[in-house]
C-alpha cells in the first residue's frame, strides 16, 4: 500500500514537473522573433489595424500580455488592464455596473468587452481614440481607473529583468518607452479575435442552427440589423437609443467628444459577439440580462429631439416585439458565443 501511494506521489510530481516545464517552455520569447500570423474568416470586415506601422510578431504579443496583467501599470500597483477585462467574461468587468479603478473609485462608463479590436476603426464608447495603438494611454492616466502616467510606469518596471528580456527580445534591445509598451499591448489586443462562435461554424457550414435559433436570426435581422450589422455585429455610428440622461454622472455620449449637441447621449453601437458572457449592458450597465435590454427597447424608449430614427417610425417609439419573439433573438444572439476565446490560454494571465 505504502510502495502503491509513493509511486503515486512520484507520478503525480513528475506529470506536474512536465506541466511546468511545458508551460515555461510556451512562455519563453523566441530566440528569433516571427510574425504573429492574425486569422480569421473570409467573410470579416478588412483589417484596420496598420500592421506596417506596428507589425504583430509572437515576441511582441508575448510582451503586450505580460503588460495586459501588469498592476504596475497603475498608480497603487493593483489595477492592470486584466482587472476591468476579464477573459472569461469576454474582456469586460462582469458583475460591475461601473468599472472600479484605484483605491476602489468609481468610473462612469461599463468596461466594453476586448475583441476583434483590429477591425474597428474607433474606440471607447466615444470614440474619442481612432488609433488602437493610443487606447491604452486612456485607461492607465485616467484617475478613476489606473490613475498613471507612462514615465511613472516605465520607472516601475525599467529595471524588472523580466521586462528587460521581454523588451530586447520583441524590439532588439532593452530600451523602454511609452510608445513601445503601448505598441505592444495593442499588438495584444489586436490577437484577440473572437471567430469561432456556433454562429461562425454556421456561416461555414460546419453547424446548423436549430429552429428558435434560425428564426431568432431572421427577426434580429428584420429588427436590430439596421445598427448591429456586418460580422462584427455593429456598424460603429454613434446613436442616440432614448436611454436617461443619468444627472450623477454627467456623461453625454459622443457630445463629450465633438460639444455638439446633435450628438446629445450618443453612444457607439457596440458589437453583440460574446453578448452572452458581458452583463451588464449599455454604457452605464443599467441592465443585468438580454431580457431587460430587449423590454427597454419595447417599452421603455424615451422620445427626445436625438432619439435614433430607427427607434421612431410609423409614430411608435421603440421597437415592436412580442415576448416570444425576444427569446427567439436571444437564442441567436447565444450562438454568438465563442467558448474557445474566452478559455484561450494565449489570452490569459
Amino acid at each position: 500500500m505504502i510502495n502503491f501511494l509513493l509511486k503515486t506521489i512520484l507520478f503525480l510530481f513528475t506529470l506536474l514537473a512536465g506541466c511546468i516545464s511545458c508551460t515555461e517552455e510556451v512562455m519563453q520569447p523566441l530566440e528569433k522573433d516571427e510574425v504573429c500570423n492574425l486569422t480569421f474568416p473570409s467573410y470579416f470586415p478588412e483589417m484596420t489595424f496598420n500592421i506596417s506601422d506596428n507589425p504583430v510578431t509572437k515576441n511582441g504579443v508575448e510582451l503586450g500580455r505580460n503588460l495586459f496583467y501588469e498592476g504596475r501599470l497603475s498608480r497603487n500597483n493593483t489595477i492592470s488592464c486584466g482587472f476591468c477585462h476579464i477573459q472569461e467574461n469576454a474582456f469586460t468587468h462582469h458583475g460591475h455596473t461601473l468599472s472600479h479603478g484605484v483605491d476602489d473609485r468609481i468610473g462612469i462608463r461599463n468596461a466594453p468587452p476586448i475583441q476583434n479590436m483590429a477591425f474597428l476603426k474607433k474606440y471607447m464608447w466615444d470614440g474619442v481614440i481612432h488609433n488602437l495603438n493610443e487606447q491604452p494611454i486612456i485607461p492607465i492616466t485616467d484617475v478613476n481607473e489606473m490613475d498613471s502616467s507612462m514615465p511613472e510606469a516605465i520607472s516601475k518596471i525599467k529595471n524588472d529583468p523580466k521586462y528587460k528580456k521581454l523588451f530586447k527580445a520583441a524590439y532588439g534591445d532593452e530600451n523602454i518607452t511609452g510608445e513601445r509598451v503601448l505598441k505592444a499591448l495593442s499588438q495584444f489586443m489586436a490577437s484577440m479575435i473572437s471567430a469561432d462562435s456556433k454562429y461562425d461554424r454556421f456561416r461555414q457550414g460546419k453547424e446548423k442552427l436549430t429552429s428558435e435559433e434560425s428564426q431568432g436570426m431572421a427577426l434580429f435581422n428584420q429588427k436590430c440589423a439596421s445598427c448591429h450589422s456586418g460580422e462584427l455585429f455593429t456598424d460603429e455610428s454613434f446613436r442616440n437609443t432614448g436611454m436617461y440622461y443619468n444627472d450623477q454622472f454627467k456623461d453625454a455620449g459622443r457630445y463629450r467628444v465633438t460639444l455638439d449637441q446633435s450628438d446629445w447621449m450618443k453612444f457607439r453601437v457596440p458589437s453583440l459577439r460574446n453578448v452572452e458572457y458581458t452583463a451588464p449592458y449599455m454604457h452605464d450597465g443599467r441592465f443585468y440580462t438580454l431580457e431587460a435590454v430587449l423590454n427597454f427597447y419595447t417599452d421603455n424608449v424615451e422620445d427626445n429631439p436625438n432619439l435614433d430614427p430607427q427607434l421612431k417610425q410609423n409614430n411608435h417609439i421603440g421597437i415592436v416585439m412580442n415576448n416570444q419573439e425576444k427569446q427567439s433573438i436571444i437564442a441567436f444572439l447565444k450562438t454568438l458565443s465563442d467558448k474557445n476565446f474566452i478559455s484561450d490560454p494565449k489570452f490569459a494571465e
